[in-house]
């Protein structure tokens, strides 16, 4: 029994990061436009994924050490929120943005700081 409920806790921060990043990457794609050259896109599309490489390699370390998922997403999502909080734009559209990114971020720390805690206390 307690094998399970431990899978309970382990597989949802991996499963929810590796939807999560899919899509940020997702949103990467506005970038494909028809007036755009290919190497304009190819070098768009490289920036606009940089944090789905970071966060790539943050998950591959966070498989292993939780605590550096739990980490890592709280501090993104956190930074995210600063960083809506600073731009010059509308409250609304500032909270639908930290709605749809730093929420899902924060949960997914969150998340990967509860299977790093019960982990330890086995």
């Amino acid at each position: 029994m307690a094998k399970k409920i431990s899978g309970y806790i382990v597989w949802p921060p991996r499963i929810l990061s590796l939807l999560f990043i899919i899509t940020i990457a997702l949103m990467s794609m506005d970038v494909i436009r028809p007036e755009l050259s290919p190497l304009q896109i190819l070098a768009g599309l490289l920036m606009h994924n940089i944090p789905t490489i970071v966060m790539i390699v943050v998950l591959s370390i966070a498989w292993k050490h939780e605590i550096v998922g739990g980490l890592a997403f709280l501090l993104a999502g956190l930074l995210y929120i600063f960083m809506t909080a600073r731009a010059k734009i509308d409250w609304s559209v500032a909270l639908s943005w930290n709605l749809t990114i730093a929420a899902p971020a924060l949960l997914i720390g969150i998340l990967y700081l509860i299977s790093w805690y019960k982990k330890r206390q086995k």
